[in-house]
This record gives structure tokens, C-alpha cells and sequence, in this order.
């Protein structure tokens, strides 16, 4: 094994010694730790192995080193005090039950599906995969997705205007950067919309303001920004649909337009939305991402370029310096064109429909839930001091679930709520999510109730 001393050559025996005896009171040789042997030590140091024992039977005699017959060589002591811990931050308690959103349930990854498309990887890459990669992802991946959201979602999507990233959080910090590029250096997001979304947007040297969102989704007539970022087959976290016109308007807009479609595969009671990116390629970023499909910690994603924004995304790509793992990518290369993604996905799809049934069923009276057509969370409106007490009790409960008055731009006195995942409780531990669920809602003080805005 390895191991660093600060030995100067030429010291000899005692400074050796001296170097050791330092890494052990320093804690850099931790109590119990083994020792190199004398011959790998003398070898290493071109030390003569007849010095090398000498000077370990002296820490031996001292107390810093212990051996015994058969075994190797450990350090006895610590020395003087050992270096202090870096304090941690504390952690929150840990809930027993979640209803976060925006998570699908990690016990339901494909592993049989992910482990035999990984032996194929292997077994038939080439060397080059393991070689420093395109930047813009691995191409048997970009001709997959451009097989794959053709048809599943109607994206018009060029291999070689694809870009994978690593998540959706590097990919909308990577288009803010282009943006900049290019002299965008205004974005609109949806009113409400994830915070931590614009938080990154604005690292990136983009000014953000809202735009709202009412039942027919973005108030396209308000957007007067160059860019803006939208969800709109499944607002976030509302999760009303674009409607027809507003979809249209907003393709003719002459703003670049940034479609996050986070969980377009899942809608259950209407047929499939389409891709908004094919009413205008050249307009329209369209940004998909396995975290809901899939695992969130895989982190892959894709964007799906106009041609102007390609080579300012992949500037950015290098000045990020990150990219996703080459493996995930073929591998999820290899799920796509067998068609076990696709498997998977309908499988999920039953699961967590049937999911948002029980969930809906388990709301007691007079609870009315918005955005439940599709995706993997829905939304119970409340003024903002019901949503306090409902969050407090939730933590008397030991369940997590999402606040609706964070993802506000603007005031919101009246605007609280709850945006209640039912994708991310493990399967055997859904009911008692619900269970919760119900325990909450009944200790929060409904007071009047108002119509949704």
C-alpha cells in the first residue's frame, strides 16, 4: 500500500523515524491503520530494509507502531490529539412517510432491465467509450432520444441538435449561460414556478421576472421577455394544460422559448399532449429528463436545440466543465431501443394512476385537488396560515410533502397550499402515507373556503 511521509533523502534512520512518528501524531496514520511493510517501505523510499526495521522496532518500543506474529505491522496510538472533525450541519429528522413531489418511487427502478443493458454495454463497446466524450453525449444515446421523442412525444429532434446533459439543473444553467451568449439576458418564468429553477437561472447571468399562470396556462399576452421557461403539457406546480391558443401564441411569440417537459409520459385521464417544440424548432428548447421516468440520481437530461443555440450550449457545456457519465448514457441507449424504457414506463404509468385515485379518494370532504389529469403530484389550495398549520402538522405526523407558497414570484398573503407528491412513497408505505395525510388535514382549521385563482 501507499503512503506519504514528509521524509527529506538523506536523513537517514532518525529522520525516518521523525516522519512517522509526525503522520501518526498528526492523525494522517489513524490509530489501527496498517503500516507499509519494511521491504515495500525500503523499496519505495530506496532505503536499505535492514534501516526500515530498526526504525519500526524503535516506534514499536515507543508505542507509536504494534505487531504481532502473523500479522502486519498497525499503528498503536494516535499520537497527540487528532485532527478536529469538520462540523457538520445538522441533518432534519427523518420522516417515516413522504409525499414529496417531483419524485417517483425509487423502489421501482428497472435494475433487472438497467443490470442486463449494462452487461450488453460491456460486452460489445469499444475501447474509445471509455476515451474523453463528445460533448454533446453519447451519439447512440442522441439517436435514441431522437427515435424517442419523435414518437412518443412529436419532438422534431435532430441527433446532432441534442445535447445531454447532467440533469435538468445543469441544463437550464447551461441555456442561461448561452442565453447570455447570444444577448438574452432576460428570462420569464411561470408564476408560480420551482424557485430553485430561477435561482439557477439567475447564476447564470439571466435577469428573471414572472409571468402568471391562470387556467388556461401562461398568460402569453404578458410575456415581454426574449426567453422564457414553461411546462406547459403539466404546469408546475398547478398542473393545468397550455391551452390550444395560448400554446400557439406563445410558438409565435418571438421569444425563445425553454419547454420543460418533466413528466410529459404520464397524463391518465385525456390523451397524450404533444411536444409543443414542433409548432416552432427553431423557437422552442425542449428539455426532458429521466428523474420522474426513472432515478433522479442518474442525472440525465437533454436538450433539444434550435440550431443557433447549439454551439453557444456546447461553449457552456465546456465551461461547466461537467458531463454526464458515458455508461448511463449507452445503457440508457440500450433500454430505448429494446423497448424496455418504454415498458417501464407504461408499467409506471398504471401504478401511479391508480396511485392518484387512492390518494384523491382519501381527501376528506371538501377538499378539492387541483392538476390531477396527469404527472405525479396534485395541489390543495389554502390561505397561507393554513398552509403553516398544515406543515406543522405535518412534522408532528412524520410526513414530508411540498409547500405551494415558496414557488410564488410574487405576493402571497393568499396563495398557500400544498403540493402533495404521490410518486415517491414507497409502495408498502403508501397507505400510510395516506394515513397522514388525513391525520393532517383533519387537525388543519379549514376556515372559509375561497375558488381557486
Amino acid at each position: 500500500m501507499d503512503a506519504h511521509l514528509d521524509w527529506t533523502p538523506g536523513s537517514g534512520r532518525a529522520g525516518l523515524a521523525a516522519a512517522m512518528r509526525a503522520a501518526i501524531r498528526d492523525g494522517r496514520w489513524p490509530p489501527g491503520s496498517v503500516v507499509p511493510s519494511t521491504r515495500a517501505l525500503a523499496h519505495d523510499l530506496g532505503l536499505a530494509r535492514g534501516t526500515v526495521t530498526r526504525v519500526y522496532a524503535d516506534l514499536t518500543a515507543e508505542g507509536y507502531l504494534s505487531t504481532s506474529q502473523g500479522a502486519p505491522t498497525r499503528v498503536a496510538t494516535a499520537g497527540a490529539a487528532p485532527l478536529a472533525a469538520w462540523p457538520t450541519p445538522p441533518r432534519p429528522p427523518l420522516s417515516r412517510w413522504t409525499l414529496q413531489p417531483g419524485r417517483p418511487d425509487p423502489g421501482t427502478f428497472p435494475r433487472a432491465a438497467w443490470l442486463a443493458a449494462t452487461r450488453r454495454v460491456l460486452q460489445q463497446a469499444p475501447n474509445e467509450v471509455f476515451d474523453y466524450a463528445d460533448p454533446r453525449g453519447s451519439p447512440e444515446l442522441r439517436a435514441a432520444l431522437s427515435a424517442y421523442l419523435g414518437r412518443a412525444r412529436g419532438v422534431l429532434a435532430d441527433p446532432a441538435r441534442i445535447v445531454v446533459c447532467a440533469g435538468f439543473n445543469h441544463g437550464i444553467s447551461l441555456l442561461g449561460r448561452a442565453l447570455r451568449e447570444v444577448g438574452r439576458t432576460e428570462t420569464a418564468f411561470e408564476d408560480p414556478s420551482v424557485d430553485r429553477f430561477r435561482d439557477i437561472m439567475a447564476a447564470a447571468g439571466q435577469r428573471v421576472v414572472g409571468v402568471p399562470v391562470d387556467g388556461a396556462g401562461l398568460r402569453v399576452a404578458e410575456l415581454a421577455s426574449p426567453a422564457v421557461v414553461v411546462t406547459p403539457a403539466h404546469q408546475f406546480p398547478l398542473g393545468v394544460t397550455m391551452a390550444p391558443e395560448r400554446r400557439a401564441a406563445l410558438a409565435a411569440s418571438g421569444a425563445l422559448v425553454v419547454e420543460d417537459d418533466y413528466d410529459g409520459e404520464f397524463r391518465y385521464d385525456r390523451n397524450p399532449v404533444g411536444a409543443l417544440q414542433a409548432l416552432a424548432p427553431e423557437r422552442v428548447v425542449h428539455a426532458g429528463t429521466v428523474s420522474k421516468t426513472l432515478a433522479p440520481s442518474l442525472r440525465l437530461a437533454w436538450l433539444v436545440l434550435p440550431r443557433f443555440l447549439v454551439d453557444p450550449v456546447l461553449a457552456a457545456v465546456t465551461a461547466s466543465g461537467a458531463h454526464p457519465p458515458m455508461l448511463p448514457q449507452l445503457v440508457l441507449a440500450g433500454l430505448i431501443a429494446s423497448g424496455a424504457y418504454d415498458r417501464h414506463i407504461r408499467r409506471r404509468r398504471l401504478e401511479y394512476r391508480a396511485r392518484r385515485d387512492r390518494l384523491v379518494a382519501a381527501l376528506p370532504a371538501g377538499w378539492t385537488p387541483e392538476g390531477i389529469a396527469a404527472g405525479l403530484h396534485l395541489v390543495l389550495r389554502m390561505p397561507l396560515d393554513h398552509e403553516q398549520r398544515a406543515v406543522a402538522a405535518a412534522g408532528r405526523h412524520s410526513l414530508r410533502l411540498g409547500r405551494l407558497s415558496p414557488m410564488w414570484m410574487g405576493e402571497v398573503a393568499d396563495r398557500g397550499g400544498l403540493v402533495i407528491g404521490y410518486g415517491a412513497s414507497p409502495g408498502n408505505a403508501f397507505g400510510g402515507a395516506l394515513g397522514a395525510l388525513e391525520a393532517v388535514l383533519a387537525e388543519v382549521d379549514e376556515g372559509p373556503r375561497r375558488e381557486p385563482t
